[in-house]
């Protein structure tokens, strides 16, 4: 797994551009390098990786390698080419904001369900990152060669909630910090298959993406993958074969609640990245079964929302702490819930 992932365009010596720089982890074990890769980079076939290889164009500690070369822990492994990568252009788009706070240095955005936080492969417009072009085309922070303006986190596409937004290069530089040195405050609230045992909880394992699946991402317990993850949960309600909880971020992997409520049995409601778009507690009957399928078209997403998002102001140095209200397709699922367990009599 990587320790971290840099696309940018920096020329090497010979006129060749790194699209992509990788650190191979401790645990590692051996590995050919064009399954490694295929394993880290998204959408990239072998076949593609292995062409690159033979082309001299992956490179391990500096030194070019074939495709059957096995990386060992801490390679550096470098992707180059001979053209620099694709400048993505940020389209400025009129689309309508929930803005829950604003000032000088930052936005606090309610971000709703469906909505991508960044453009990336199949998703170029239509983002967040549009949005936010279009309602600060007149900042300087917000660019059209810029990626990834002001944006120092991100939420899932399918999962609701507060996102903040810096505006300036200074609130950009603190509220990332903030993160990076796990000092925000990020509470989210999640409903998952089963009856949680435990009133509370908290739940360790090393996340990354699967060695079987490069969509998906899973707990690697012993800790010689991925990176290391943690999380706090509270149950606030016990539905019959469902469960509302709090969960709240200590580190902030991709998919961290996602994986680590699928790692303890309970999966997030609906969450079809994970298996929970299956019935996967309850009874035979074909009633109860047309009940989950009539709550799934209720709420078609993972029942996941970042409900509150707290941090220190970049100037002022304020402790801001924002809640938001579930949206309405996740508070329907769980009032139907609520309402076939209190009349059920089965």
């Amino acid at each position: 797994m990587t320790d971290y992932i840099e696309e940018i365009e920096e020329q090497e010596d010979g006129g060749l551009f790194e699209h992509y720089r990788l650190t191979v982890d401790p645990g590692q074990s051996a590995l050919r390098v064009d399954k490694y890769l295929a394993n880290q980079l998204k959408n990239t076939s072998r076949s593609r990786l292995q062409a690159a290889a033979d082309a001299g164009c992956v490179l391990v500690n500096n030194v070019a390698v074939k495709s059957n070369y096995k990386v060992k822990p801490n390679d550096e492994v470098v992707i180059v080419m001979d053209y620099p990568r694709r400048e993505l252009k940020i389209i400025p788009e009129d689309i309508p904001l929930d803005i829950v706070y604003e000032d000088d240095q930052l936005i606090v955005i309610n971000k709703p369900p469906g909505l991508v936080v960044h453009p990336g492969h199949g998703n170029y417009t239509g983002t967040l990152v549009n949005a936010l072009a279009w309602y600060f085309k007149d900042l300087p922070l917000f660019n059209s060669s810029d990626p990834r303006p002001g944006l120092v986190h991100r939420i899932d596409k399918d999962t609701s909630g507060l996102l903040v937004v810096a505006k300036t290069e200074l609130a950009k530089t603190k509220l990332g910090a903030q993160f990076f040195n796990k000092e925000t405050e990020r509470r989210y609230q999640a409903l998952v298959w089963g009856s949680v045992k435990e009133d509370e909880g908290t739940i360790e394992g090393n996340i990354g993406r699967s060695l079987k699946n490069r969509q998906v991402f899973t707990v690697f317990p012993d800790g010689d993958f991925g990176k290391p993850a943690v999380t706090h949960y509270k149950v606030l309600r016990r539905i019959g074969y469902v469960s509302l909880v709090e969960c709240r971020l200590e580190t902030g992997r991709t998919h961290q609640i996602r994986v680590h409520m699928k790692y303890i049995n309970h999966t997030l409601f609906n969450d079809s990245n994970y298996g929970g778009d299956k019935i996967l507690r309850g009874t035979t009957f074909s009633k109860y079964r047309q009940f989950v399928q009539n709550c799934f078209k209720v709420l078609p997403r993972q029942a996941l929302h970042a409900k509150t998002l707290g941090f220190i102001h970049p100037t002022t140095n304020e402790k801001m702490t924002f809640n938001s209200e579930l949206p309405e397709d996740m508070a329907s699922a769980i009032e139907k819930w609520e309402n076939y367990i209190a009349n059920r009599n089965d």
